[in-house]
């Protein structure tokens, strides 16, 4: 496992051994990133994760080789070479062609040949030394053999069959579509009127390079053919296939060979043409799901280490029209405090009773920002509260309403708020994300929260799996404070789980909060190992001992202790005190176990505990004159908010209900290889508007710089 896991990693042989016994003792990737530098060699977690990765990949590699060698012991047919062969097989691609020959099913044209006698047949003409053909098949007429041409089909089907299933020639084949393949596309005709088939259109009769053809655009031809809309072949030139095949096998000009090559043909359009070209199509499928993950990985990243608020008291706003804008007034801890519904825009229109309403809560409960949803009537809510004179200053937030309805109608959100309807849960996750993106946003499906491209067409399994990895690093890096996380926001805590977060939660419920680290460790099921890869990223404020509001793990702090009394200090004096912790020689407390990588770490959590990785949010504001699509005009600049990154480019809120895209050619004027390199997740960036296209309901920017 090993040398595979350095031979794809290029990792240093101890790090990548130390690791696997980390990873073998249940240890997460969390912990092994942030407390075991030494052991690994300062791996971060990108690099660990490749080592689950290729660990797993090694693992199904493994028990493939344990089954196809079972199988052929079953059969019979395991010599000591095709063993060897099998164990040291790599790739499960060529594990597979070297099973092929004896993976046999009785419904084949070959085998039924076989049943029929003419195998001896088929090797006779394979020989090539055979001149009359048609005299030797007459020989094997008899049975369910009516005349030499049957006799010589089920030769050339069996013949067709060990040309299949050649290696060389697999490979072959593979290579020529890997370097050459093209994929078309042909549109049904009964489909081109289709309404759902128009954001298709571009797609109706395409050709392009398989090798080069973008992410995006395969999964969205896939897609069109899978919605019925088109059909999608994947050709190579048959001729040069054809003849790549007959310089391998035919060596003679007998009258064998004419039945050779037309075995080949057989082979080649029946057998192995479609199987391998399905093949080279799902490579290009599983690539291009790999490349969809990886952006909607960056940006979920980059979305859940949004900007927080923190703790203060919020006001939110649902907006609607007939049915009016649902208000709900939170506490800095995000509890539910007051719920109501106003009705300020049309039909009703009463703007004036709305101000009021709104006027007298954020007295009432003294808030300190407004967090509107930026779904329907968000931009006319939004004029309407800047009209609203408060007397204090109170920030104006427009917030992502992604993925909030699947949050409310959620058993979580039942869970929550068992008295109160979707509309209040709504606004209430509306509300918490400003507060902490992190802490809501976890309760929600990552694939409903609406950044990526094509999520719903990739591979769902692998998605969710790189997704998890994600949302777990996240609320690590972060930290959590275990005296006012959700049970959702605690399972994605190493070592935790949501059994034991659960646990955690009922327990918090029943005896109060967490006054120190140590007191986790009465929560029923909590072990010493949950303890050990969990203790660090949970958090307790205001507890006695300072270091528990730090990412300082409990290991260490006999270490700490040990600092301060050195100088004469307790650890209350270290914390913060920068000019102090710069006196402190930590060569002096290296260990067998603890080494300076975990020493540094500790001094710069020292230096500033418990601090945010975060940015805090700032307000931001869009052209009030821009309201739909009709008022934007070639050549505006205007202030927008990136919503979406993908390959192709990025899309940008500018305040109306559609999204701009600024397309990768208009990010910068040189060549740009990473659209991430350029703009992030919900960073604020001035556009030029280049183009609209209002039938469409398409627009086009650029980046001002």
């Amino acid at each position: 496992m090993i040398p595979y896991i350095i031979l794809q990693t290029k990792l240093p042989e101890q790090s990548v051994k130390n690791t696997i016994e980390l990873l073998n003792e249940d240890c997460t990737i969390p912990f092994i990133s942030r407390y075991r530098k030494e052991r690994t060699g300062n791996l971060d977690e990108v690099q660990i994760g490749n080592i689950v990765k290729y660990k797993e990949q090694f693992e199904a590699l493994d028990k493939r080789k344990k089954a196809i060698l079972k199988a052929l012991e079953e059969l019979d047919v395991l010599t000591s070479e095709l063993k060897q062969k099998v164990l040291i097989t790599q790739d499960i691609t060529a594990l597979e062609d070297l099973y092929l020959p004896y993976k046999k099913s009785r419904k084949t044209k070959a085998e039924k040949a076989r049943q029929n006698g003419l195998e001896p047949l088929a090797k006779i003409i394979m020989s090539q030394n055979a001149n009359d053909v048609e005299s030797i098949a007459f020989k094997y007429v008899k049975g369910n053999l009516d005349s030499v041409e049957d006799a010589l089909q089920g030769a050339r089907h069996i013949i067709a069959e060990w040309i299949n299933e050649r290696a060389d020639i697999r490979n072959n084949i593979r290579c020529q579509l890997e370097r050459f393949a093209m994929i078309s596309t042909t549109v049904i005709k009964t489909k081109t009127e289709d309404e759902k088939a128009q954001k298709f259109r571009d797609y109706f009769n395409w050709e392009e390079s398989l090798s080069r053809i973008p992410s995006h655009r395969l999964l969205a031809i896939l897609r069109a053919e899978k919605e019925g809309f088109i059909r999608v072949k994947i050709q190579i030139d048959d001729d040069r296939a054809l003849d790549t095949i007959e310089r391998r096998i035919i060596k003679s000009n007998s009258a064998c060979a004419s039945e050779i090559k037309a075995a080949i043909k057989d082979a080649y359009k029946r057998l192995l043409l479609p199987s391998l070209s399905n093949e080279a199509l799902q490579i290009a499928k599983d690539k291009a799901d790999e490349s969809a993950t990886t952006v909607f990985a960056k940006n979920l990243k980059q979305l859940l280490l949004g900007s927080p608020l923190g703790e203060k008291r919020v006001l939110a706003i649902d907006p609607g029209f007939r049915t009016g804008c649902k208000v709900v007034c939170l506490d800095a801890q995000g509890q539910l405090k007051y719920n109501e519904t106003i009705y300020p825009h049309p039909p009703k229109s009463d703007s004036l009773g709305a101000m009021k309403k709104i006027s007298s809560l954020c007295e009432a409960h003294k808030i300190e920002a407004i967090a509107i949803g930026n779904g329907t009537a968000s931009r006319e809510t939004e004029a309407l509260i800047r009209k609203v004179h408060f007397k204090n200053n109170i920030q104006v937030f427009v917030v992502s309403e992604a993925g909030a309805s699947i949050y409310s109608a959620s058993k979580i959100a039942r869970e929550e708020f068992p008295n109160y309807d979707v509309t209040v849960r709504g606004s209430v996750s509306i509300g918490r994300r400003l507060q902490d993106p992190l802490a809501e946003l976890v309760k929600i499906d990552a694939k409903s929260i609406g950044v990526g491209q094509y999520q719903h067409d990739v591979d769902q399994t692998k998605l969710q799996k790189q997704l998890d990895v994600v949302v777990e690093n996240c609320v690590n890096s972060v930290g959590v404070n275990i005296n006012t996380a959700s049970k959702s926001l605690l399972s994605y805590v190493s070592g935790i789980g949501p059994k034991l977060a659960e646990n955690i939660f009922n327990y918090r419920k029943e005896n109060g909060v967490f006054a120190s680290r140590v007191a986790i460790k009465n929560v029923p099921r909590l072990g010493g190992k949950a303890f050990e890869q969990g203790a660090a990223f949970l958090r307790i404020k205001d507890a006695k001992n300072p270091l528990d509001d730090s990412a300082v793990h409990p290991e260490s702090y006999g270490i700490v202790t040990k600092m301060a009394k050195d100088l004469g200090k307790s650890v209350e004096d270290l914390i913060g005190n920068k000019e102090l912790l710069q006196k402190i020689d930590l060569k002096k407390y290296c260990s067998e176990y603890v080494g300076l990588l975990t020493l540094e770490d500790i001094i710069k959590e020292l230096e500033k505990p418990g601090l945010d990785i975060r940015e805090q949010a700032k307000v931001f504001t869009f052209n009030q004159n821009i309201k739909t699509i009709n008022d934007l005009k070639e050549g505006q600049l205007l202030p927008g908010i990136v919503n979406n990154i993908t390959n192709f480019g990025c899309f940008v809120d500018v305040g109306i209900k559609e999204s701009g895209l600024i397309h990768v050619s208009n990010l910068s004027d040189s060549f740009v290889k990473d659209v991430n390199e350029h703009v992030s997740l919900h960073q604020q960036i001035i556009v030029k508007v280049l183009e609209v296209d209002v039938p469409r309901k398409r627009i086009q920017l650029k980046l001002h710089k």
